[in-house]
């Protein structure tokens, strides 16, 4: 997990475009590799070929494969279940919230509906993920 990748798991090209707008008015230049749906984020994170990045941004409304389920398969697998996870949605849910901690979230993040408040949440979260947080060992 050295790698200091980033993956974006978004099927909503609106808020994907934020988020890189969002990533460049802060100034984290790390890769960011964006993956649509729940299957190709697993088929991503359970390729031991691949490095795992230092962060996965997962949204919960996903197409093929929920947030929730993608999660949970992480979480399950040998390979990927160290990786930081932060739930990044619009839902408000309790039960959504209740149950990405149930399945092993390190973060839950509501997206703010203003690109300020946006920007400020990145922020914040590349900073803790990819610099101050030490990750565990590869």
């Amino acid at each position: 997990m050295d790698s200091k990748q980033i993956l974006l798991v978004e099927d909503n090209p609106d808020d994907v475009a934020l988020t890189k707008r969002a990533l460049k008015r802060n100034n984290i230049a790390n890769e960011l590799i964006v993956l649509e749906d729940g299957v190709e984020a697993v088929e991503f994170l359970l390729d031991y070929q691949r490095p795992l990045p230092s962060v996965v941004l997962l949204d919960l409304k996903l197409p093929r494969l929920s947030g929730l389920e993608v999660l949970q398969k992480i979480r399950e697998s040998e390979h990927a279940r160290l990786v930081p996870v932060v739930i990044l949605t619009s839902s408000a849910q309790e039960q959504d919230l209740m149950e990405s901690y149930r399945l092993g979230a390190n973060s839950y993040v509501r997206k703010p509906v203003d690109f300020d408040e946006f920007a400020t949440a990145v922020r914040e979260l590349g900073l803790y993920w990819l610099v101050v947080n030490e990750p565990p060992p590869a």
